[in-house]
């Protein structure tokens, strides 16, 4: 008999962490319903036609394959073994799990332009899978909180992206955070100024390391990529605006001088900027970036990533809990080009983190269960049903003790799943109508009316 154990980069979750975690889902739903989207649900898997090559080299390594029903290897010849394993992945597997929301929604999008009313707002909270290699605050399973606007090239999307951050995040009670934005078309500026046009891609990927590996390990990179010393070397204003937001946008205007990419990119997120600051937003955490290239080689525009901070402002040691971005032409892949999108994703297992070493749930999140009633024998149980009935008529989470036992066995449950309240239905009660509560964690116990008892608890609840 094998023991039981769970797949490396999983994880379960009992009672108490899923009302933890339904906490978080309930905030972030509510904001992405005020903010005009509209739920959506994709498969788990899908075609691998539509997975691959949307993410870059590295994505495509990290999707999770699912073997062709029956025999997968029927039909493999000995060649095939030595194409390599991106090929004869091909051969044995046409389907896989779901790496992002992103892609997956712009299939819908694709498959389904006719019916959708245009800009179309859609959120989507679901799980997704990574075969990364499993560590703290990263796991091969996870879910994201997605909302997307597809149908627009409006920078407005891209600053309610910014409120949204801001709202559902504060809602938590996290109230250090940095959002994090910059834009790709000042990233391929840079590689225009340093004399490797086009090469953003590559330079992207190294500088998206900056902080995990440091400057000179992205370096490193950049010359095994291909990259002369010379570029490198005039690459180096990019760390001293990386920490410096004092008039950012002059300074990235004075060394983007002559690209023209550049120089829109700075536009787009000056005008982001300026909307920001026209809805009014209180103390907004934003920092222009230059060094944020997000891994996804499907962004073209913005790019957000958000880091946690403890309230003294030292920065959580976690990864990013949230990003997203601008991508012009995701729905080209899928024949429908020149659709432009913006998104935003959440990290509900990082959030969790977080707000767990912070301590940052409210206490009464663990709490299903308001009110139990006691059972003693078949009479009490027949009366306490009718009870059961009225408490939960009135809007109560409550429930009737399933068998016939003593007291303080009763006590002993509730007091285990922290229930509040303990209603006593005994002989004097059932006789009278006059029924005993009582507070658990006060001890204090007193004869009431149901009606009574049902204004005492929605009052305290």
């Amino acid at each position: 008999m094998s023991k039981p154990s769970l797949a490396r980069g999983t994880r379960d979750f009992g009672p108490a962490q899923m009302t933890k975690r339904n906490y978080i889902f309930d905030i972030i739903r509510r904001v992405f319903q005020k903010y005009g989207f509209q739920p959506l649900e994709t498969p788990a898997f899908e075609n691998l036609s539509v997975l691959m090559g949307k993410y870059g080299d590295e994505g495509d390594q990290l999707l999770f394959k699912i073997l062709n029903s029956g025999n997968f290897a029927d039909g493999l010849k000995e060649d095939h073994l030595q194409e390599g394993y991106k090929k004869l992945t091909l051969k044995i597997s046409e389907k896989g799990l779901r790496y992002d929301l992103t892609v997956p929604f712009a299939r819908y999008v694709v498959m389904n332009r006719g019916e959708l009313v245009m800009p179309f707002k859609r959120y989507q909270i679901q799980p997704v899978w990574r075969a990364d290699r499993p560590q703290r605050g990263r796991y091969r399973e996870f879910y994201q909180c997605d909302a997307d606007v597809v149908g627009t090239d409006s920078l407005l999307c891209e600053a309610e992206i910014v409120l949204m951050i801001h709202e559902v995040l504060r809602a938590l009670g996290l109230a250090s955070f940095a959002v994090k934005i910059n834009n790709r078309k000042i990233l391929s500026g840079i590689a225009e100024i340093i004399g490797a046009p086009g090469q953003e891609g590559p330079m992207c990927v190294a500088i998206d390391k900056l902080d995990k590996i440091g400057k000179d390990k992205v370096e490193e990179e950049l010359a095994e990529r291909g990259f002369s010393a010379e570029a490198i070397q005039k690459l180096q204003p990019i760390y001293g605006l990386a920490e410096e937001q004092t008039d950012i946008f002059g300074k990235l205007r004075e060394w983007l001088a002559t690209s023209e990419i550049g120089m829109k990119g700075i536009s787009e997120l000056e005008e982001v900027w300026k909307k920001v600051s026209n809805f009014g937003l209180d103390s907004p955490l934003m920092q222009l970036d230059v060094t944020l290239a997000r891994g996804l080689s499907y962004y073209t525009g913005a790019i957000f990533e958000v880091k946690a901070n403890k309230p003294n402002g030292e920065p959580v040691q976690m990864g990013s809990i949230s990003g997203g971005g601008r991508y012009d032409n995701l729905t080209g892949t899928f024949g429908m080009p020149g659709l432009s999108g913006v998104g935003i994703s959440f990290g509900v297992d990082r959030i969790y983190d977080v707000l767990e070493e912070l301590g940052l749930f409210p206490e009464n999140q663990s709490v299903s269960t308001q009110i139990m009633i006691t059972n003693f024998d078949a009479e009490a149980e027949a009366y306490g049903l009718g009870v059961l009935r009225q408490v939960r008529e009135a809007g109560i989470n409550a429930e009737l003790y399933p068998d016939a036992a003593k007291l303080k066995k009763q006590f002993d449950y509730a007091d285990r799943k922290r229930i509040p309240y303990v209603l006593i239905v005994g002989s004097d009660e059932i006789q009278t109508g006059i029924l005993s509560l009582k507070n658990m964690k006060t001890g204090e116990q007193e004869k009431l009316l149901l009606t009574d008892i049902i204004s005492k608890i929605s009052s305290a609840l």
